[in-house]
Parts: structure tokens; sequence; C-alpha cells
């Protein structure tokens, strides 16, 4: 199987985002356990990486992060159309651009989109998406 994880799953694993009665962090542990356990596949773009920059991040830290799941990462690039498909929804249906371009490439490399971000809400025909707690 194929996942593409939204940032928000990835920051919930790096800052162990743990709430009371709420295992944000624990349950991304568990998903990315379950993915390398199960030699799944992980669809990681450049999207991700310049959100957790965003995010204040160093490229250091974002390499060091991958690099532990190497053996179960796919890096895709984001093409023209999927670039101007993503700005088309943003605007069209009032979402985030990186949320919009996570739905279409997850759809476009066949993959499950892992979000627990209510905007994709606004995506359910581009792609279908689950919490990690649906999938562990």
């Amino acid at each position: 199987m194929k996942f593409y994880l939204d940032t928000s799953i990835w920051l919930d694993f790096l800052e162990n985002r743990n709430e009371p009665n709420f295992p944000k962090g624990d349950l991304a542990k568990e998903l990315l356990s379950k993915i390398i356990n199960e030699d799944d596949k992980i669809i990681l773009s450049k999207a991700v990486k310049n959100e957790l920059i965003t995010l204040g991040y160093s490229k250091y830290d974002i390499e060091i992060l991958f690099n532990l799941f190497r053996n179960n990462i796919i890096e895709i690039h984001t093409n023209k159309k999927q670039y101007g498909k993503a700005k088309d929804l943003k605007n069209k249906r009032k979402v985030p651009f990186f949320d919009a371009l996570h739905a279409v490439l997850a759809r476009d490399n066949k993959a499950i989109m892992v979000t627990r971000d209510k905007h994709f809400n606004e995506l359910l025909d581009i792609t279908k998406y689950k919490k990690p707690e649906e999938i562990i």
C-alpha cells in the first residue's frame, strides 16, 4: 500500500503532539511503525518538506527525519498540471494551497491520504482520506 502523510501527521510524530485523551504523537508513531513493518510506502513530496521549512525546521533536520524512513519513502515531483489544479482548487474551494496540492498528489500517486485536517472534507472528490487510527 502507499500512503501520503499530510504535514500535520509528520508534525505529530516529530513533536510528539499528544494531548490529554488524544495521543496524536503516539498514533503517528504507530502508523509509521505499521508502514515499516508491512513494508508499505510513503509518498513524499517537496510540498511537505517546504511546509516543514516554513514552520522553522532546517533542511538538515528534515533530511535526518526522512532518512529514518528511506527504505519506505518514494519521493515524487509536482508537475505544472498538478500545481495548476491545486491553485484552482485553492481558489474555488477556499482551502489552503498545500492541502489542495497534497490531495492532488495523493490521488495521482494512488496513495491513501492520511490527515486530520478538516479542509480535506472540501476535497473528497479529489481524494478520500483516513486518520492514522483508522489505519492502525
